[in-house]
């Protein structure tokens, strides 16, 4: 018998229906579940104690409010995750002994470990692990929490020759260190877990990279074993299937194979766009300056390389420092710039602006440098040197809405067009920011009034916000069913402060404005990485960088393709033309292999009657047409920005 039974003392259970429930103190979390029922008791996973995620063996001392999580939840399966990547550890200090373990948390989409270890695990014995990792769930151990005094947790982990759990308990442990233990195998942890081990259900390990201890390049090199799992087989399938696809369309990979963009080592995270690369990246600034004058922006361009004095007095100094380039020019500090606000805050304030010229709309496409760790760099997505879609708007407090109405309308247009689905977030102040809490509360205020106003639901993330200001983002789902945060509306009340910026209201008095902070694509070096692979490199017909290939299929119908290939380019038209001395059926098939959208088949018939046989990369043979006709037809596509599918030819 317990103690709390002996004593008889009890504790009221509130439960989300809002039923309250007495129990011995003392009662576990799996104790309620199977209270409730059988069934609960099998399914529960993990509970939320007065808010708190705790294992179902948790003791509750107390009156508390009890959520029994199941499968289908995203807590659930992050446990699960959590939980699956312990045993994963564990199989392989089984299998290889001597092998130190580092960490291992939850990521998107599933879970990674770090293992000290001289030489890199092979195919082999990733698939060892996993027969042993399937040995530890039919033992079905159970996975048990222990709190220790941190002195006893860093003796004991010293024991073990762990150097790695010892960092966690010397610098992460609090005064008590929470161990968890499954059969003879222990490892520093905060929890929750599973109640065993024969909790866990489909997982698969999928891959190993090296990785700094703690992602300090200074610091040894780790192996890391990357894995997932889900509460199915059927579900683990779906996912391992979108990962294939997701390889298939790896922005990198197509990125060569599409002669879009390379590296090199002589400018690390710098990307160097090719020539058809340069051609999509120039249309996509060319759609967004089209759009430009619709919403009444005005294009500015601005230095690379400012005095430090500049980034400390707009708080980038001391906020963001770790980020930037800095160099010394004439016994003077200069940084290169990782944003554009502060130029535009001080060409903002070089004139004397009336209310009436408010609001002030500047965008630029200027060259921005930021210091990643080069562990940190991948591809397209996280780059050193870019360029954004950048703008800014000054304007009155009570312009705030009109223009958040407005910014919102014009990025919801631009997702449309690309095919992605948007989700809008609000990110509340961080814990590291600048200004005082009142401007936050007006600033968080005035944006929520403005996303209230629309009919869109938001969600809020709270302490996600820039250093200077709250923000709306947006995030895009792709075809793979991943998220990308691409948009932002960024209130900032914190520069026109520090830059002393004003306006004259109608009474002819000084007045602060108020700085929007606006990107559509955000980086456009991300966002074509992110749209290679929400394409699969298969660009719409108005953005492609190689819209038509004139395939030629005698010698003697040379002489047409190149001259079907020069209108099309002054139709402003990106045409080139394949006169090699191949079967058709093989130039064919190299402008399917390389994604071309259009087809423009040239033989003798067609060179005699002016025409072309059209062949368009999703619908295949339409048939022959009059260049002219063909020309006209183009250039509605790209005037529309159609893609070639949708035509009607």
């Amino acid at each position: 018998m317990s103690s709390s039974t002996i004593t008889g003392r009890t504790v009221r259970i509130t439960l989300p229906d809002g039923s309250i429930r007495e129990f011995p103190a003392g009662v576990t979390p799996l104790e309620v579940a199977r209270s409730i029922g059988p069934r609960l008791g099998r399914d529960a996973v993990v509970a939320r104690v007065n808010g708190e995620l705790v294992d179902l063996r948790r003791r509750i001392d107390g009156d508390a409010a009890v959520e029994l999580l199941l499968p289908g939840s995203v807590e659930a399966l992050a446990v699960l995750r959590h939980s699956t990547a312990h045993a994963t550890a564990q199989a392989v200090q089984e299998l290889f002994p001597g092998t130190k373990i580092g960490q291992g948390p939850v990521i998107e989409d599933g879970f990674y470990y770090d293992f000290d270890r001289a030489q890199p695990f092979t195919d082999e014995e990733l698939a060892a692990i996993e027969t042993r990792m399937r040995e530890i769930v039919a033992r079905d151990l159970p996975i048990e929490r222990i709190d220790l005094p941190k002195p006893e947790a860093i003796e004991l982990f010293r024991r073990e020759d762990e150097p790695y759990k010892v960092y966690f308990a010397e610098t992460k442990g609090d005064a008590t260190v929470s161990i968890y233990r499954q059969g003879d195998w222990t490892d520093f942890c905060r929890g929750p877990h599973v109640p065993a081990t024969g909790r866990l259900a489909a997982f698969k390990l999928l891959s190993v990279a090296g990785a700094y201890w703690l992602g300090d390049e200074r610091n040894k090199m780790l192996q890391r074993i990357y894995g997932t799992a889900f509460w199915s087989r059927g579900e683990l399938e779906q996912h391992l299937h979108l990962l294939e696809e997701a390889r298939r369309r790896d922005h990198r990979r197509l990125g060569r194979e599409l002669a879009l963009f390379s590296f090199h080592p002589e400018a690390p995270a710098s990307p160097f766009f090719h020539p058809r690369g340069a051609a999509l990246y120039n249309r996509l600034v060319q759609y967004v300056r089209g759009l430009y004058p619709e919403y009444g922006y005005t294009e500015v361009i601005t230095p690379q390389i400012f005095d430090a004095a500049l980034w400390k007095r707009s708080g980038h100094y001391e906020h963001y420092r770790d980020n930037m380039y800095f160099t010394e020019v004439d016994g003077r500090q200069f940084a290169v710039k990782p944003m554009n606000c502060p130029s535009h805050c001080l060409m903002f304030g070089e004139g004397r602006h009336s209310y009436r010229d408010l609001p002030v709309r500047f965008a630029d496409f200027g060259r921005l440098h930021r210091y990643e760790l080069s562990g940190a760099t991948a591809g397209l997505t996280r780059v050193r040197s870019f360029a954004q879609d950048d703008g800014h708007i000054f304007c009155t407090p009570e312009q705030i809405p009109i223009e958040v109405a407005s910014t919102t309308r014009m990025i919801l247009e631009c997702y449309a067009l690309f095919g992605f689905d948007v989700q809008i977030v609000l990110s509340t102040r961080p814990p590291d920011r600048a200004g005082d809490d009142a401007l936050w509360d007006l600033a968080e205020r005035t944006l929520r009034e403005a996303l209230d106003s629309h009919s869109r639901p938001y969600v809020v993330a709270e302490g996600q916000g820039a250093f200077y200001g709250p923000k709306i983002d947006f995030v895009v789902r792709d075809a793979l069913k991943r998220e990308h945060q691409l948009g932002t509306i960024q209130l900032d009340y914190v520069q026109p402060e520090r830059f002393d910026l004003r306006y004259i209201d109608a009474q002819d008095r000084e007045q602060r404005p108020v700085m929007i902070h606006r990107a559509m694509l955000g980086s456009l070096e991300r966002f074509i990485g992110i749209l290679i692979e929400h394409t699969g490199g298969a660009f719409p017909f108005w953005l492609a960088p190689e819209q038509i290939r004139v395939l030629s299929i005698t010698e003697r119908a040379a002489a047409w393709a190149r001259e079907v290939a020069a209108r099309a380019g002054r139709a402003g038209l990106l045409a080139e033309a394949d006169l090699r001395n191949e079967k058709i059926g093989a130039k064919i098939r190299d402008a399917q292999l390389a994604k071309i959208p259009v087809m423009l088949v040239v033989g003798d018939r067609e060179a005699q009657g002016g025409q072309v046989a059209v062949r368009l990369r999703q619908l295949g043979d339409r048939g022959a047409v009059a260049l002219d006709r063909f020309l006209e037809l183009g250039a509605a596509w790209n005037a529309a920005r159609t893609d070639e599918a949708a035509s009607g030819l």
